[in-house]
């Protein structure tokens, strides 16, 4: 009988040992109740309690959290209908008003966010919602964390994920974006048809101008190149002018002082006159051109007579045979 009666003292004692030894995991934090009232809350590690009058009421994590809000349905402030859901990050910063100022933190913290999120589109037009989305954001973060701070929570961080408007508001949006980028596409083929019309006429415009330049210079060159062909022209007459003047006076000259020297040279110089008169009669007479040329035979001893006589003229008394 001792020993069973030592049996159950052991047991009872190892009961009372193991339940005095709590091991809490690092990042987790536990309220402890002695009596029913709150006693203590236990760190990460090694922790000790009284056994069978204290008692581990609340065991949560203090690491951050995700609370996903379910869709819902808001109205904006022009009257639309449009379903919103969100993502809120959060965590317990003081794990005994968490547990004793609330009695369901999620549900409570779930049904704060949607009022939250309600309150903010009824004061948006449809259009800033989409536009505004970052803003909503900061404020829905604002407002919760000073709503839930009562609570031991901190809220991180909040997302909009999703802002659907109503089917009927999409067929108008869509009807209304169709109409836009139909306008967009009118106004861009308009300015495109307007510039390729002022573009071809100012292509024209200097492609005539080039062309009446082109004409210009090209009338002024050739004016140029014809004022200097005539220059040269005249220039290469004068100067065959000249050579062929300094050519007779040479051969005048030369012919002179020949005549001087000697005597016997002017029955030449007759005989070559003669002979050149007769030749240049007979060019004359076979020209292609149609020509008729009277010579009096009887003539021309008297010219050639003539001829000889001018030869004679040129040489001096002094100078003539005797």
């Amino acid at each position: 009988m001792e020993q069973f009666f030592l049996l159950i003292f052991l047991a009872l004692g190892g009961s009372a040992l193991a339940g005095t030894v709590k091991v809490i995991n690092q990042s987790n934090e536990a309220l402890v109740e002695r009596l029913g009232s709150y006693n203590k809350k236990l760190s990460p590690g090694l922790n000790f309690v009284a056994p069978f009058i204290d008692k581990i009421v609340y065991r949560e994590t203090i690491r951050e959290k995700v609370l996903d809000i379910p869709p819902q349905q808001c109205i904006t402030r022009d009257n639309v209908s449009i379903t919103v859901d969100a993502v809120v990050y959060w965590r317990i910063v003081d794990m005994e008003r968490s547990y004793y100022k609330v009695e369901n933190l999620k549900s409570a913290m779930v049904n704060l966010v949607l009022t939250q999120i309600r309150a903010e589109m009824g004061q948006l037009e449809l259009d800033q919602t989409f536009t505004a989305r970052s803003q909503i954001s900061e404020l829905l973060l604002q407002e919760l964390d000073i709503s839930t701070e009562p609570w031991g929570v901190k809220v991180t961080r909040v997302e909009l994920r999703d802002l659907i408007p109503s089917k009927a508001v999409q067929e108008s949006m869509e009807l209304q974006m169709s109409a836009e980028r139909r306008k967009r596409s009118s106004i861009l083929t308009s300015e495109g048809d307007r510039e390729s019309a002022v573009n071809s006429a100012r292509g024209k415009a200097e492609a005539q101008l080039l062309d009446a330049e082109a004409r210009q210079k090209s009338t002024i060159l050739q004016a140029e190149a014809q004022q200097k062909t005539i220059v040269l022209q005249a220039q290469a007459e004068r100067q065959q002018q000249v050579l062929k003047a300094q050519a007779t006076s040479e051969a005048l000259q030369i012919i002179s002082q020949t005549l001087k020297t000697e005597p016997s040279a002017r029955e030449a110089l007759q005989f070559l006159l003669a002979q050149q008169y007769l030749e240049m009669g007979m060019k004359i007479g076979s020209s292609d051109s149609s020509k008729v040329m009277f010579i009096d035979p009887r003539s021309i001893p008297a010219a050639l007579e003539g001829m000889k006589s001018i030869v004679s003229d040129g040489v001096k008394p002094e100078n003539r045979p005797t």
